[in-house]
């Protein structure tokens, strides 16, 4: 070999050692995620807690079916038959006090279920939807038909209809006709001499009827719609909500790819400061025949002004009271009293309140106000929900609150009106529900660590907490109906969710019943991101998930992924829902990309001031966590700071475009997707919490949407959106793309995908945008 050869040879090797590449491939990733195999999902149990039904696809289908493991066989995983379906007893229904028979609704009709003969029985088909079975004894059983209380007698096998609810106007009936119509009756009896005598005869009657009856009570509800209804424990309560339909605008949103041929528009939400319909709660007074309408006037604070309207001193604020939403009403075992959760629809408030069942009056028990907005664990939201209830004891009222800057479990005496917090620390709890005997509390916590979930049992009044769960990552747990096992779906770093199965004691063990992943899958060596915190410009220290990159590979630059919806968390120790994130992270990293995915402030996990640090702010401190993550990388790995991308979906997307328009000194690429380029233009349950309404705090929404800052782009953005997104609408990316080309910025490009919404389905969808984010990061900082 000639030395010219040797040294060619040589420089030719030289530039291929430590090549970064990559076993995986966009192709591979972004395929139907059924390559990387089959996960149980929305586990249950039958009411005899001897099997456990869960949704699966071993046979790769289109979709997943029921499935079962039988206690008795626990290596047998059965597919459930179709008549076996139709037979299951739902897990929704009402118990009687001993817990041996059910009362469920399947198909609108009522039945019964008896643990012991281990048998259902139709008890009542009404040709109607029956809704709310609920036991008043052992044979008397309540419902809702229509918008009214029935209780059917199954020893006298009668039905008593308890309520009258009816819809329109008590005016209707005697309405005056129109000049026309009027005219018409009037010529037709002038004419008619056998009709006019009926209807005298008709008119007569009525008047000797109602000689010798009392009037009938009726609650009408003129334009309003019923719904939410509660049925006391005695049935002789009926609580139940009304609101009148908003004309508010629904944006439009066209499919130009429908099957038809033409181009349809699909049904959209309105745009934030279309107020929702204000909501009334009522009460049913059985025994007096009656209906109270709650009045909320009495509830603290009720006309306070909110502390953002000190920014707009020339405006005239009116100290009214404000519109609310209520939870279900929950009723003592004795209907003796009830409790509900009322909530300000500025979300500002929260009010637990004990509701008087003979006045309907109200005495709040607890107030959490925030300045920013209430919300956590167990707290609910504008549309109910949360954390409430009775225990045995019907003195005692069980809530979560966020009084402490997590969201805790708490009691509280209403004889002595006195509270009681019975978890506390720098962690949340969730989904806590009470023992069969109500002498203990099972819940899951964030304890040992905010990425990891743990089930606990503790006492009803507090004290020591007892870890059921010690596996590194997340335990979602579901009981057996006599508690005595626990189903668990668990999952870590790397591993998709799988089931197993646990006695509900300390020292018993796991014991896993599905394994799911493909050989494909399991082929490559997935790496375990490095869970680290760094240190914000003001100090506080966001959690991350850090991928690094060999030592002998190629270091090119770094990526920072955002992970979306806002209240969401991704630095933690389990399996994430951003699973094609995760895999395209692990190719990143393989071609020598270090990246970095940030808990940012408003994810959740973290708590109260987490949540909320991004009130009438969004593109603040959430923006200024990533620029500090860019700092430390450049600090701490040797990064090159002009080499530094973005790329993130949703909430993500509007991070990336606020980072490129903001920050380009930090961020020389970015990929925004499905991204929202204006808050004033998304939805009113999600924006209102955060920046208020648009008309009533407009600073909050210029100082937060990327559209008022797009003369700062200089990087190189690459826009990608679905053009049927009934959420983050395709007009969002249409009116930012006009900006840009008004403002003659040259590096962007925008990719449509006619046939996707908000969360893309198709992989040839999926593969295409992934290829575009990979390819603008090796263009431009992959060099």
């Amino acid at each position: 070999m000639n030395f010219s050869l040797r040294i060619f040879i040589f420089i030719f090797l030289a530039s291929w050692v430590g090549k970064a590449q990559s076993d995986l491939t966009v192709n591979q990733i972004m395929q139907d995620p059924q390559w990387f195999g089959t996960f149980p999902s929305n586990i249950e149990w039958n009411e005899e807690s001897d099997i456990i039904y869960f949704d699966y696809n071993p046979e790769q289908q289109v979709s997943d079916s029921l499935y079962q493991i039988r206690l008795k066989n626990k290596s047998n995983i059965e597919k459930v038959s179709l008549a076996d379906r139709k037979s299951k007893i739902p897990v929704y229904g009402d118990y009687n006090d001993k817990q041996t028979q059910k009362l469920f609704v399947k198909y609108g009709d009522l039945y019964l279920y008896d643990k012991k003969k281990k048998s259902a029985q139709l008890i009542l088909d009404l040709g109607e939807p029956i809704q709310s079975p609920k036991f008043i004894t052992t044979s008397k059983y309540a419902f809702i038909l229509g918008n009214n209380l029935f209780i059917y007698d199954a020893d006298l096998g009668q039905i008593q209809q308890k309520t009258n609810i009816e819809s329109g106007s008590s005016n209707d009936k005697t309405s005056e006709k129109s000049e026309k119509n009027q005219w018409l009756e009037d010529e037709n009896l002038s004419l008619l001499e056998e009709v006019r005598t009926q209807k005298e005869k008709s008119e007569l009657r009525d008047k000797n009827r109602e000689l010798f009856q009392d009037e009938k009570f009726a609650f009408y509800l003129d334009k309003k719609f019923a719904f939410n209804f509660n049925i006391s424990e005695t049935g002789q309560f009926l609580a139940f909500q009304t609101y009148e339909p908003s004309e508010s605008e629904s944006s439009g949103v066209p499919n130009y790819v429908d099957a038809s041929g033409y181009t349809k528009p699909l049904d959209a939400r309105s745009k934030v400061g279309d107020q929702t319909q204000q909501r009334d709660l009522w009460l049913y007074h059985i025994e007096k025949d009656t209906v109270f309408k709650i009045d909320v006037s009495s509830l603290p604070g009720i006309t306070d002004l909110p502390s953002y309207t000190k920014d707009y001193p020339d405006r005239e604020w009116e100290n009214k009271e404000r519109g609310v939403s209520f939870s279900d009403v929950k009723f003592s075992s004795t209907d003796q009293q009830a409790v509900l959760s009322i909530r300000a629809q500025d979300n500002k408030d929260r009010w637990i309140s004990l509701l008087n069942l003979d006045t309907g009056a109200l005495e709040t028990l607890d107030r959490q106000h925030d300045e920013a907005w209430i919300a956590g664990p167990g707290i609910g939201s504008y549309y109910g929900g949360g954390t409430l209830g009775w225990l045995g004891d019907n003195t005692h009222v069980y809530y979560q609150s966020e009084a402490t800057g997590y969201s805790h479990l708490y009691v509280h005496d209403v004889k002595k009106n006195k509270q009681t917090q019975l978890t506390d620390g720098e962690y949340e709890i969730f989904n806590p529900q009470l023992s069969l005997d109500q002498n203990s509390w099972f819940f899951t916590s964030s304890e040992v660590h905010p990425g990891e979930r743990h089930f606990y049992k503790m006492p009803v009044m507090g004290g020591e907490k007892i870890q059921l769960t010690s596996m590194e990552g997340k335990h979602q747990v579901s009981l057996s109906p006599d508690e005595k096992y626990m189903a668990v779906l668990f999952s870590d770093f790397n591993s998709p969710e799988e089931l197993y199965l646990k006695r509900t004691k300390v020292n018993s063990s796991l014991e896993q019943l599905t394994s799911g992943q493909s050989d494909a899958f399991k082929s490559y060596d997935w790496r375990t991101p490095e869970l680290i915190q760094f240190t914000a410009e003001d100090g506080a220290k966001p959690y991350a998930r850090l991928y690094t990159p060999d030592e002998d590979v190629d270091k090119k630059a770094a990526v920072i992924f955002v992970h979306g919806a806002g209240y969401l968390q991704n630095a933690h120790k389990w399996w994430s829902s951003y699973f094609r994130e995760y895999m395209f992270n692990n190719l990143l990293t393989d071609l020598g990309y270090t990246v970095l995915d940030i808990d940012y402030r408003g994810s959740a996990g973290y708590g109260r001031d987490w949540r909320t640090g991004i009130y009438r702010h969004m593109g603040g401190k959430d923006l200024s966590d990533q620029v500090d993550g860019a700092k430390y990388l450049v600090e701490n790995y040797n990064i090159d700071p002009e080499k530094i991308g973005m790329y993130g979906g949703s909430y993500g997307g509007f991070i990336t475009l606020m980072a490129l328009f903001n920050e380009p000194d930090t961020f020389a690429a970015g990929a925004a997707l499905r991204s929202v380029t204006d808050w004033a233009h998304y939805n009113h349950g999600y924006t209102s919490n955060i920046l208020n309404e648009p008309h009533l705090d407009p600073e909050a929404y210029r100082k937060s949407s990327p559209i008022y800052f797009a003369e700062g782009l200089e990087g190189h953005l690459l826009i990608a959106h679905g053009v049927v997104d009934t959420n983050v609408h395709f007009q969002d990316v249409v009116r930012l793309s006009q900006r840009l080309i008004e403002l003659k910025k040259e590096n962007w490009e925008m990719a449509v995908y006619p046939v996707e919404g908000h969360g893309f389905t198709q992989p040839s969808s999926w593969t295409d945008e992934y290829r575009r984010i990979l390819k603008l990061f090796e263009s431009t900082i992959g060099k």
